[in-house]
């Protein structure tokens, strides 16, 4: 009676499990302690101390990387439209991680960028119940984060569909042919920008989202293929730089050795597009969700602050390298360590203004080898 006892009461101590996928990676408890199943299976951007016991800086710290790591996984306030999207959901205008994790909580952390979720004690749910990829999308709901009108939202699965997409340009996902589909709205230059630029970096040999024109309620928008799926997940680097510092890896060494190629070729295409944006949650790691292993950078993507700071042939600072310097001299640099990639010719007739035209072109005969 006293062992069932004490088990009982730990059953109710729990907080959450934390899943991959159907298998259980962690148990995380009330008062700070954690169970760790599976280690390599863990969230990049969660580190949990087991054996805290007594030590209440460790159990707290855990408590806070736990709510930190479900905050992560809900949109950015300063995303457009995130406080409508909140009032049409009712929930709170979060602003500590713990306000914001009950948001992500509601809805079981789903994301439609990985596998893993959160499921409470006693809870019979699955991933395969649960899980987005397998859902369809209500249209109505598309208005909401698109457009910003206010509605009311009874299904949390559809809530988690765009609150877990992260970036502060209107957004939703829909299901098109089977498939699901980003459609990025927001000022229309912003979105002739990422198409333009989406064009010419498809003239490159590089692993890349393809951004196509689409149209919703009358107004233009970029879209583009879904490339996460219950095989393969997406990290930013500022959740692999988590991982790389609990791991005693240097990160650069590791990404060069990983995927040299789609990095120098980031630096390049940035230069001569003009993306000013590529900080460390707009690249990263395609992961294997097998084994939960980075397999190679993830394919380039978000371009809709291109051609900004084109006023000059250097551009601006470039935001991936360790070292200090320009976005030029980091795509000479590429240039020196991979060659030059390109495939097809960029046509001057796809610049709708002359001034950015004849800046791409200096650009691209400055490092062109």
């Amino acid at each position: 009676m006293v062992q069932n006892g004490s088990k009982n009461s730990r059953m109710d101590n729990r907080l959450y499990m934390i899943m991959h996928g159907e298998r259980k990676v962690a148990v995380i408890y009330k008062n700070g302690d954690c169970k760790i199943y599976q280690p390599k299976m863990m969230p990049y951007n969660l580190y949990l101390e087991e054996n805290a016991g007594e030590n209440l800086d460790l159990r707290l710290q855990n408590l806070d990387n736990f709510y930190y790591w479900c905050a992560s996984r809900v949109l950015p306030l300063d995303r457009q439209y995130a406080k409508e999207i909140l009032n049409s959901i009712g929930a709170s205008q979060a602003v500590t991680d713990r306000d914001r994790a009950k948001i992500a909580l509601s809805y079981h952390c789903l994301s439609l960028m990985d596998v893993f979720w959160t499921r409470e004690p006693y809870e019979r749910q699955s991933f395969s119940n649960l899980n987005l990829y397998r859902n369809h999308l209500k249209k109505a709901f598309v208005d909401v984060v698109l457009r910003g009108c206010q509605m009311t939202v009874q299904n949390s699965r559809l809530m988690a569909d765009d609150l877990s997409t992260p970036g502060c340009f209107p957004k939703a996902w829909v299901r098109k042919e089977g498939e699901f589909w980003l459609l990025k709205g927001g000022d229309e230059e912003n979105v002739k920008n990422e198409l333009l630029a989406s064009r010419i970096c498809q003239c490159f040999q590089v692993n890349q989202v393809r951004y196509q024109e689409d149209r919703y309620d009358g107004e233009i928008v970029a879209a583009c293929k879904m490339i996460t799926s219950p095989e393969q997940s997406i990290v930013p680097m500022e959740h692999f730089e988590i991982y790389a510092l609990n791991h005693d890896i240097d990160k650069m060494e590791y990404i060069l050795k990983l995927d040299g190629y789609s990095y120098y070729m980031m630096n390049i295409l940035d230069y001569l597009i003009g993306n000013t944006d590529r900080h460390w949650g707009n690249w990263g790691v395609l992961v294997d969700n097998s084994t939960n292993l980075p397999i190679r950078l993830y394919d380039l993507m978000d371009f809709n602050k291109a051609f900004s700071a084109y006023d000059t042939l250097n551009g601006a600072n470039c935001l991936t390298t360790i070292v200090p310097m320009s976005q030029r001299q980091a795509a000479l640099e590429a240039v020196k360590e991979i060659g030059w990639n390109q495939k097809e010719e960029i046509q001057p007739e796809w610049f709708e203004n002359p001034d950015r035209r004849d800046m791409f072109f200096k650009r691209l005969a400055s490092i062109r080898n």
